[in-house]
Order: C-alpha cells, then structure tokens, then sequence
C-alpha cells in the first residue's frame, strides 16, 4: 500500500496572533468564528478527473495500478477529501455530467452544498461545477460562460466558465457580494491565441457580474485549471493586468512548451471585433438612440444603453484587464527554489492550477514603520502547502491510494474586513 504525504496549512496573515491561534483546528482546516466586522470563508479548486478523460488518455496513468482507476474507487477517496477540509465554496473542474447526476451532486448536498454546474459545449461530458455552503452565502446569481462561438473560427473549443455572484450570511453587518469564478481553459500548449481570448471572455463576464454602483468590483476569488505554467505570459497577464503580445509566438503563451519554433506570431487583435470583447476584456455597449414621442407628436433621440455590440478602437497590441489580482501560492519553495505542483502523471508535472484573489491593497503613508492600512479586496489568512515532484514520486505520483485525482486540491482561507 502507498505511503501518504502530509500537507500542512501555512498561516499568511499574522498581523494579530490571536487571529493565527484559532485559525487551525486538528485536522488544520481553518474555520475561525465570524466577528461582526469581519467575515471569513475558505475555497477549494481541484480538478477531479473526468473517468471518461482518464480513459481516453489511459497512456498518462501507466504508472496506477488499475483498481485505482475505477470510479467506484476514486470517487469515495475525493469525496472524503472534500469532507476533510470542509471548504465554504468549492470549484471543481473536470465533473462528469452523469457522474454529477448521480453522485457528485446528491453527496454534496448532502454536506449542506447548494451546487451549480456548466457543462462544456458540443458533445463534451464533462464541466465545472461551484458549489457553496448555504449557511455562509445565499445565491444572487448564477452567469454561465461558453467560449464556443459558431461565428468566430477562433472559438471552435467547448471550454467553459461559470460565475457567481453570492452573498455572505451576516446577520448583523452589511457586506458587499463576493464573485466566485471557476473555468477550465483550453490544454493544447500550441494554441495561446485561444487561450487568451477565452481568458479575456471569462474576465470581461467576471466584470460584468462584480461591478458595483459605484464603479468599483466587489472581492473576487477566480479558480481553475488554466493550462498555464507561473511566469508564463497568460499568468503573467492575470496577476500584472497587462500584456504585450506583439511579436509571442502563440506557443510561448502558456509557457507549456520550450520551443516556439515553426509557430505562428499572435495576431493584433487576437480575437475579432464581433465578439464583442475590448482589449480590455470588458464587454462593449453602445450608446444607441432610442425614439420616443412627444406632446406634439415630434419624435426626438435619447440615450440608452442596449446590448448592441461594437467592433473594438484602434488595433493595439496591449491587453489589460481591471482587477489586482493576486495568487494564493507563490508556486516556488522559497527555502530551495524547487517548484510546487498541482498535476503529475507519467508525461508531466507542473503547476496548471491556481486560486487568484482580489487582494487588499497596502497604502503605507507617513513615517517610516508608520502602520499599513489595508485597503478593499480580501487578505489571504492561510493555504494548504503543495508538494514537489519529487515527493509527489515517493507515493507514486498521481493518481494513488490516497489521492484520485491527477491534480491535488488547492486551499485557501480568506477574511473579508467589512
């Protein structure tokens, strides 16, 4: 039998000790009490394994001895992963459609999960799910997104996304809304271009839902696989909220692959007009004239916003997007430089999967050693630690007994200061 590794939480936030003190319970799942000024949650993003992709891609788990590969053996060992860590908002990628039906979703349920699921287009049975605890967050909306698009050649890959937006439940304070936001990008190292702009439709949807009244976004926590390497251009994006692609070649934009020779260059734009996208990865609204009659029968133009969808300025070679975002890990031990890993299976192992989060901002002013004051966003109080690949090698890499899935689940605790 296959020996276990542990992982353990490591506490970020230690501003108060009293706060690191009652962050970890036996099992180090942090479940702190809510004050009434403060609200805290903790979200999981794990790619599970679709048993019908595991099959199709059987010459990735040579190294699993085949009864660990049944569903009936895998799912029961996920599940109660899940039940162990104990997470307010899970977002999974890689749930089976019949799977979901059957088991996935009456199980969660059954844990006190309210679960909605999108699953890919075209004839492609599996999706992403984001399931939440219903005594932590009550639903306001549930904004599905499909990056097929029969009109753009482009677009000819049955990824999705899904985002909602939910509600924390505080009896005795006000609180914004939180955006959760699950996806599972394109796998194919050679086609960046897709990649982005499926990117840039998940962050132009993620806009839409976290817009507030005042011109501001609500906190967002964005989870997924995203087929991507850190330091790559497309992670790079994410986190710096810009990137200038002129002269990548759409190999080089997940960082998958280390030759970008024979390839084609991006594009400007990479995507056309009629998606209706900016380089700003927001969607375009015209301002149209809408005809209304007055007292002497005259008709005059007024103003209104409409969904009509218009081409894109200037061509330029700079995406951006409006969020600070930041990631849950740092993707690298910092004692030994040795990267952390997410997935590994007999071709790879590599960091894909991420937890991003709208991070408060540190305003320092005055005096050196002055205090720093943490402006909006969410600060992050703790994650569960990654592995290296070579760890991940001592217990057979992944899938194994313990673990059935070939990524491992990421963790992490959250505290929104209201």
């Amino acid at each position: 039998m296959e020996g276990t590794i542990e992982r353990q939480w490591e506490y970020i936030y230690s501003h108060n000790k009293e706060n690191t003190k009652i962050l970890g319970d036996k099992n180090g799942d942090p479940n702190c009490e809510d004050s009434e000024n403060q609200f805290d949650f903790s979200v999981m993003s794990y790619n599970i394994l679709s048993q019908d992709l595991l099959e199709d891609n059987s010459h990735l788990y040579r190294h699993c001895r085949q009864p660990l590969l049944h569903w009936s053996f895998r799912f029961p060992n996920i599940l109660r992963e899940i039940k162990h860590f104990d997470a307010d908002v899970l977002c999974l990628q890689e749930v089976q459609e019949d799977h979901y039906g059957t088991e996935i979703r009456p199980s969660l349920e059954s844990l006190g999960y309210h679960c909605e699921y999108k699953m890919r287009t075209g004839r492609k049975p599996d999706g992403c799910a984001i399931c939440f605890k219903q005594s932590k967050f009550s639903l306001l909306s549930v904004n599905p997104v499909e990056f097929y698009r029969p009109d753009i050649p482009l677009l000819d890959r049955d990824n999705v996304g899904l985002v909602l937006l939910l509600q924390p439940r505080i009896p005795s304070a006000a609180s914004p809304a939180i955006c959760i936001a699950n996806t599972h990008l394109l796998y194919n190292p050679r086609r960046g271009d897709i990649k982005l702009t499926q990117l840039a439709m998940l962050l132009a949807e993620i806009s839409s839902v976290a817009h507030q009244k005042d011109g501001s976004f609500c906190p967002i926590v964005m989870c997924g696989d995203f087929n991507s390497v850190p330091g790559s251009p497309l992670y790079s994006f994410i986190k710096e909220g810009k990137l200038n692609y002129e002269g990548l070649a759409i190999g080089k934009v997940s960082g998958q692959e280390q030759s970008s020779r024979g390839q084609r260059i991006l594009s400007i734009p990479i995507w056309p007009p009629n998606l209706g996208i900016s380089q700003n990865c927001v969607y375009e609204v015209q301002q149209v004239p809408k005809v209304e009659k007055t007292d002497d029968n005259l008709t005059q133009p007024q103003l209104e916003k409409t969904e009509v969808i218009v081409a894109a300025g200037k061509l330029s070679s700079y995406l951006q997007h409006h969020f600070s975002l930041s990631s849950v890990y740092s993707h690298y031990f910092p004692d030994t430089g040795i990267p952390e890993v997410t997935t590994c299976h007999s071709r790879s192992a590599v960091t894909v999967d991420y937890i991003f989060y709208s991070a408060q901002k540190e305003d320092v002013a005055g005096e050196p050693g002055a205090e720093v004051a943490l402006v909006g966003g969410l600060k992050l109080l703790a994650r569960l630690s990654l592995l290296t690949e070579r760890d991940l090698w001592t217990v057979n890499g992944l899938p194994n007994e313990n673990n059935s899935s070939d990524h491992l689940p990421l963790l992490a605790k959250f505290r929104l200061d209201l």
